[in-house]
């Protein structure tokens, strides 16, 4: 009890402390903070797969998309006439009210809240699938993580379109902020195999354990993303036609695998009992790379290089 009462504090004082902050940088790393605490309250709620989530993409993805953003602006300076008090109350009025229409929601669900859980867990075993989390996601909510999948595709598509036309098949910025012989080379050279397994690990296991594609795939760029900084590696031309097919593979075969739902198990994106752990498996591999791939692109910027010759 007095853990949970000094968690709940503190995430309070941080997101607090994070919307006060007049530095970029450090509104950023209080953002960072604030969704790994996050992440120690869904450990606490006893939903670990919520909480691997939110440690890698909404602290630690988003936290290095902010970064870059917040880097980017430091170079270039901030142009225009800072936001008058106007409209800091307005935001502050926003958010009071959605605050207050959330808390509403909560506080008139009927008691008990209504739930799908009963029904879901009884029909478990016909996906093959031991963790709950992952076969309501493959399963029961498909579409959902299938239109997830092309949101982050279209996305990049759109970060892409942000370069100049003679850059559009380019390279993204080059992020190398070491020297070959420093402290950071040496540390990538070490932690990215191991984060290469234990993203290998998070993905396959996530059909009996907490983990998965998502939580894999983000481990998976984020030890991209180390070895470019590091100048390990660079980024590779948007025209590399071996990158775009990994891209549109993950979505590819999902909606290609749904679509042969309707002739062998009679609708979009259904499995027949004996062979739904397999396709579900041969839908996630091909989704776990093309993730890895989007979540690394989108971290490497629109492209500000020359294309290749």
């Amino acid at each position: 009890m007095a853990f949970d009462t000094v968690l709940a504090v503190s995430v309070l004082g941080v997101a607090a402390w994070t919307i006060v902050a007049r530095d970029m940088f450090a509104a950023v790393t209080g953002f960072i903070a604030f969704g790994l605490l996050v992440a120690l309250v869904w450990v606490r709620l006893a939903a670990p797969d919520v909480a691997l989530t939110e440690a890698a993409l909404g602290s630690g993805l988003t936290g290095g998309l902010l970064l870059g953003a917040s880097t980017r602006f430091g170079r270039a300076g901030m142009t225009g006439e800072p936001p008058g008090a106007i409209l800091h109350l307005a935001a502050v009025a926003v958010c009071a009210l959605v605050a207050g229409g959330l808390a509403v929601l909560v506080l008139l669900l009927p008691e008990p809240a209504p739930t799908l859980a009963t029904q879901a867990a009884a029909n478990i075993a016909a996906t093959g699938l031991q963790n709950p989390v992952t076969a309501v996601l493959m399963a029961y909510r498909a579409i959902d993580t299938l239109l997830e999948v092309v949101v982050l595709l279209l996305a990049l598509f759109g970060m892409w379109s942000l370069a100049p036309d003679h850059l559009w098949n380019g390279l993204p910025h080059h992020h190398s902020l070491s020297d070959p012989d420093g402290l950071l080379t040496f540390v990538a050279q070490l932690l990215v195999p191991v984060g290469i397994l234990v993203g290998i690990h998070i993905f396959w296991i996530g059909s009996v354990t907490p983990g998965g594609e998502f939580q894999g795939a983000t481990i998976l760029s984020a030890m991209w993303i180390l070895a470019a900084v590091a100048g390990l590696v660079d980024a590779p031309a948007t025209s590399r036609s071996w990158l775009r097919l990994l891209l549109v593979a993950g979505p590819a075969v999902f909606f290609a695998i749904g679509l042969a739902g309707f002739a062998i198990a009679g609708g979009f994106l259904a499995y027949p009992a004996s062979y739904a752990k397999l396709l579900i498996l041969t839908i996630e591999i091909p989704v776990t790379l093309s993730i890895a791939a989007m979540l690394a692109l989108l971290v490497a910027g629109p492209p500000e290089r020359e294309p290749q010759r």
